[in-house]
């Protein structure tokens, strides 16, 4: 059965986090780390820090668009609280800033 994800990758000595979707987790995963995407390029190493599987690619295209929305920052900050935590970050702001592609983490001044 095919996949469609939707992701988030982080790279905390730069304070940055981008969301993204595809096909193809793992070769869109090591294209972001080789800085083949210029979105992302400055920011590497980046990791993986969060990631969800959908069966249509509507319904991945729509996840995607809402985490980066308003409301979906809120919700991605709420369900990735416990992962900042655990890598000792600081709650941050209740909200993330709105950036067009990429979104810099809850610990941004």
């Amino acid at each position: 059965m095919k996949f469609y994800y939707v992701y988030v990758l982080r790279n905390s000595s730069k304070d940055f986090i981008y969301i993204g979707y595809s096909e193809n987790l793992k070769q869109r995963f090591a294209s972001h780390n080789k800085g083949e995407n210029i979105s992302t390029k400055p920011y590497i190493p980046l990791e993986l820090i969060h990631y969800e599987a959908y069966k249509n690619m509507a319904d991945a295209k729509r996840r995607e668009l809402y985490l980066k929305s308003n409301r979906g920052r809120t919700t991605l900050l709420t369900m990735l609280k416990e992962y900042f935590l655990r890598t000792d970050l600081v709650e941050g702001r209740s909200g993330i800033p709105k950036p067009k592609r990429r979104i810099p983490s809850p610990t941004a001044k």
